[in-house]
């Protein structure tokens, strides 16, 4: 289906399988929990879908700033302000996980 230039196009479950089969006919379309199928909060099976893509794109970029972070850090560059209120550095603190670590409970709860 063409849309209109800069108009608004929710796509259902019948429009996602077509997409799958065409995009990776080898495994189609791929929904285990049946989210496709959901309403959430009362909105209509195609505005839930719209609203699935848009997590997943959003959660797929921080997930891969926090790599990218990950990275940088394990290869020795460090945020130049303290970690913590009371002068630590995160250098001090060593790799990424022995940071974490050293983060104070309140500090995680943020």
């Amino acid at each position: 289906r063409k849309a209109a230039p800069n108009s608004i196009v929710f796509e259902t479950k019948a429009d996602l399988e077509a997409l799958a089969k065409e995009l990776n006919p080898t495994i189609g379309f791929y929904d285990p929990l049946g989210l496709a199928d959901q309403n959430f909060w009362g909105k209509t099976e195609e505005e839930t879908i719209g609203f699935l893509r848009h997590a997943e794109i959003k959660h797929g970029r921080v997930a891969m700033a926090a790599f990218s972070g990950y990275c940088v850090q394990s290869n020795g560059f460090h945020w130049p302000w303290p970690m913590t209120m009371d002068g630590q550095s995160f250098a001090i603190a060593g790799s990424p996980p022995e940071q974490w670590d050293a983060i104070p409970l309140n500090a995680k709860l943020q």
